[in-house]
């Protein structure tokens, strides 16, 4: 029998792109305005323009063999306008999960739509275990026969930095990628207001220290940790820490309250790498999601 759900199911919805219609008929140009960033846990943001274009970068899901959940359940259907994957690990890649308009999966050059453009590198997965708890290379190779080192690496261990401009303001989405990519990368990304980098106490994507090596080349205003464990989120075996002792070692810090942030060129001028923590607020109802798993 044909497993009527393989591949992407946006076939199935009963959503239709009226919205991006709409949207695509404002032809004014781009200004500075409002950017809002919520945060969906793990390391998924949802950004949305002054002109209320929205872009979510890496939904996650629990591993599709269903023998290692990182999360209590996978990630809730979100409607956004554009959904984006820095790379195809299953915390990263749940672009099914999206009632999305436009889906770009691993980036690589430019989109443009309203007052939001998405730019995509072409680089590769952090691999540098020296920090981390446990040695994910040397598991990979011995259990499944996988080398992950580049340059000849598989797939799944290539990325792409996402950089998203609106509103006068320039978003860097770090995903898992290497904290030491070549030259041309760091050049190409230039100016940086707010960077989501990957930071936990078990150091599993990136070690501090080449967290700090990030954050140093790029000196952006706004630094946003990702990819940390959340208790009634993310699974005590997917071997994630909190961040907190990263965060409260940190000199510059403000813990929001709230899972969204709203920012504006004007008010980031003043800032010099701050961190601005999420903690475990996400954007989305966890009580209904924890009850009914959508």
């Amino acid at each position: 029998m044909v497993d009527i759900d393989t591949g992407l199911n946006v076939w199935q919805m009963t959503s239709n792109h009226n919205r991006m219609i709409e949207l695509q008929k404002d032809t004014s140009p781009a200004k500075d305005g409002l950017v809002e960033v919520a945060y969906f846990g793990s390391s998924a943001f949802k950004i949305t323009s002054p002109k209320g274009v929205s872009v979510m970068i890496d939904p996650w899901r629990n591993h599709p063999s269903r023998k290692w959940d990182w999360y209590f359940h996978d990630f809730p259907i979100t409607e956004v306008d554009i959904g984006a994957s820095t790379h195809a690990h299953f915390d990263h890649d749940a672009l099914h999960r999206l009632d999305a308009h436009v889906l770009l999966d691993r980036l690589i050059g430019t989109y443009k739509f309203g007052d939001m453009t998405i730019t995509g590198y072409a680089d590769k997965h952090a691999i540098d275990t020296s920090c981390a708890i446990y040695d994910f290379k040397k598991i990979h190779k011995l259990f499944h026969g996988v080398d992950v080192e580049p340059p000849d690496n598989p797939r799944s261990w290539d990325h792409c930095l996402i950089v998203l401009e609106t509103g006068g303001i320039k978003i860097v989405h770090w995903g898992d990628n290497r904290h030491d990519p070549p030259e041309d990368i760091w050049r190409a990304l230039g100016h940086i207001d707010i960077a989501l980098l990957p930071i936990d106490a078990s150091q599993h994507v990136m070690g501090h220290i080449h967290t700090a090596h990030i954050i140093d080349t790029l000196k952006p205003r706004v630094i946003i940790p990702h990819h940390y464990y959340i208790w009634d989120v993310v699974q005590r075996q997917s071997t994630l820490q909190t961040c907190e002792a990263w965060v409260e070692a940190y000199d510059e810090k403000e813990t929001l309250l709230t899972p969204t942030k709203v920012y504006d060129l004007k008010g980031l001028e003043g800032l010099e790498r701050v961190v601005h923590f999420f903690g475990d607020n996400v954007a989305f109802d966890k009580e209904i999601w924890l009850k009914e798993g959508c």
